[in-house]
C-alpha cells in the first residue's frame, strides 16, 4: 500500500529541505509545490500569521487534492510594536504616502530594521521569530478573509 502524500507548500528549497529533515519519521510521502507542477501563487492578505498560513494551506489543498503543510513566519521586534511581523517580507514596501520601495534583498530590509531601532537602548532591542503552520485535508477552499 503507497504512503499517503503530504504537500510542503512553499517555493523555498531550503525550507523543503528544512520540513523533509524534520518529518522525515513520519508515515507520508512529502512532496513539493514543484513535485505536483503546481505554478499558482497565493498572495498573503491575512492580518495575521495564522491566517496567511491557513489561506495557503486551503488553497494548495484545493488544488493537489492532498492533505496540505504551509506556514507563515516572521520577525517580530517588541520595540516596533511588533513590526516587521506579519509583513517581514514586505518590510518597508507599504508607504502612506509616496511611491511604494521595493527592497531587493533580506539585507535591505536588515538595513531598514536597524535603523528603525535608532536611539532604541540595546537591552530594549527584544526580539522573535514566529512560524505559524496549518494542516489541512482537500478539498479546503479558501476561508473567508479574516476567518
Amino acid at each position: 500500500m503507497p504512503q499517503p502524500r503530504l504537500l510542503i507548500a512553499t517555493r523555498n528549497p531550503g525550507k523543503v529541505r528544512e520540513y523533509r529533515r524534520l518529518l522525515r519519521d513520519t508515515p507520508h510521502e512529502l512532496v513539493s509545490l514543484e513535485d505536483l507542477g503546481i505554478t499558482e501563487e497565493v498572495e498573503e492578505t491575512g492580518q495575521t500569521f495564522e491566517e496567511n498560513a491557513r489561506l495557503k494551506a486551503c488553497t494548495y489543498a484545493a488544488l493537489g487534492e492532498i492533505l496540505t503543510l504551509a506556514d507563515d513566519s516572521g520577525l517580530e521586534v517588541a520595540a516596533l510594536g511588533g513590526e516587521p511581523g506579519v509583513r517581514s517580507a514586505r518590510y518597508g514596501e507599504e508607504s502612506s504616502s509616496g511611491p511604494r520601495r521595493r527592497y531587493k534583498d533580506d539585507r535591505e530590509r536588515v538595513d531598514l530594521l536597524l535603523r528603525n531601532l535608532r536611539g532604541v537602548p540595546w537591552e530594549r532591542r527584544t526580539a522573535r521569530f514566529r512560524c505559524v503552520i496549518a494542516v489541512v485535508t482537500p478539498p479546503s477552499p479558501p476561508p473567508a478573509r479574516g476567518g
